[in-house]
């Protein structure tokens, strides 16, 4: 029972969970159709008797995860226990609360599962390579963002100043979103400067926005880059990696790594 509930590897545990990512695909799209009202006027009843056999299902299921798994408590706390927990809970707080309903999309949550069925444990190293370059990265983005949240803060008192209360800028906050809006190259257009000094400003707002985009990209890239050759450069010997770009030997066992081209 716990190997074809937690594991993929046999033909039994991948249907389980192809058969699981599939009820929980159900019960996705029977929430939002759900929220669409000429639907759910005709079919209503349908939806709903669907979703509380998708619910009892989930809820047995559950179960069974706590009855086999090797330690209920540590599973229950979980990522994935929580996840579970919490795809079972809306259907029956709607007794309680209606509104409660639309939690049940949270289920989509439990589509992570499908990558032990997809079989991208091969893809986990790529995975860390993007995860630590992140963390590696993590000064200079936060340099980064302060940066920009000081510009629009300047910038949306600027246009606050140039503009005024009568075209739309009828505070330095409205005028920061302004700034965030635009310089994201998002324009909703609800506020727009309408002077031509405030236009002007708009323009250059415009053209910083294409260029602080790809410094962020140009940040992780580099050091993906450092840390996808650190991988590369793994020990023969012990098969020790993440070296140094200028380590010569391996740092756990100390034999002379071999040179990368």
């Amino acid at each position: 029972m716990w190997q074809v509930i937690f594991l993929a590897d046999t033909r039994a545990g991948r249907a389980f969970d192809v058969w699981l990512i599939g009820a929980i695909l159900t019960s996705v799209v029977l929430v939002m159709l759900e929220s669409v009202k000429p639907i759910a006027s005709e079919w209503g009843t349908e939806l709903w008797v669907g979703e509380w056999i998708l619910t009892i299902l989930f809820t047995i299921e559950y179960l069974a995860r706590l009855y086999c798994a090797r330690s209920p408590l540590r599973y229950a706390r979980s990522f994935f226990g929580i996840v579970d927990l919490l795809s079972t809970l809306p259907t029956y707080l709607v007794v309680l609360f209606p509104a409660a309903r639309i939690l049940a999309v949270i289920r989509v949550l439990r589509i992570l599962r499908a990558f032990r069925v997809l079989k991208l444990a091969a893809h986990v190293r790529e995975a860390n390579v993007l995860m630590r370059s992140l963390v590696a990265s993590r000064r200079k983005i936060t340099v980064f963002l302060f940066a920009v949240f000081t510009l629009t803060v300047v910038l949306g008192s600027l246009m606050y100043l140039i503009e005024g209360e009568a075209n739309g800028f009828d505070s330095i906050p409205r005028g920061v979103y302004w700034a965030v809006v635009t310089l994201t190259t998002v324009g909703y257009g609800d506020v727009t400067p309408h002077t031509p000094l405030g236009q002007f400003v708009a323009v250059l707002v415009m053209v910083m926005g294409y260029g602080i985009i790809a410094i962020p990209t140009g940040i992780v890239t580099a050091e993906m880059t450092v840390t996808a050759h650190r991988d590369r450069r793994n020990c023969t010997n012990c098969r020790e990696a993440g070296h140094a770009p200028n380590a010569m030997f391996c740092r756990a066992c100390g034999k002379e790594l071999a040179e990368i081209e």
